[in-house]
């Protein structure tokens, strides 16, 4: 499963952006965008750092919001191992 983490545009070039989500920065391309974008935007980044999304910053900042508390669940496992398989011997 994937998750969009919804990232603010902080510095723009070209055809890539600086952008910025929970204190972390990253460089994305924006030649998947079919809109124009500008310093502030907020955008969704795909795997490979792809920007495919302009969000509006009321939904950004509810789904930031929302994804802060999911990380403060304390009924949450910090980590979580798929289980192996069980090995079935006959005989």
């Amino acid at each position: 499963m994937c998750l969009g983490v919804p990232s603010k545009i902080v510095e723009l070039n070209e055809f890539t952006a600086r952008v910025e989500a929970y204190g972390e920065h990253r460089e994305v391309s924006l030649i998947l965008m079919n809109e124009p974008v500008e310093v502030g935007d907020y955008l969704l980044i795909q795997v490979g750092n792809f920007a495919v999304e302009k969000i509006p910053p009321e939904r950004a900042v509810e789904a930031l919001e929302y994804m802060a508390t999911l990380n403060n669940d304390s009924e949450l496992p910090a980590h979580h191992e798929p289980e192996q398989p069980k090995q079935v011997t006959t005989l």
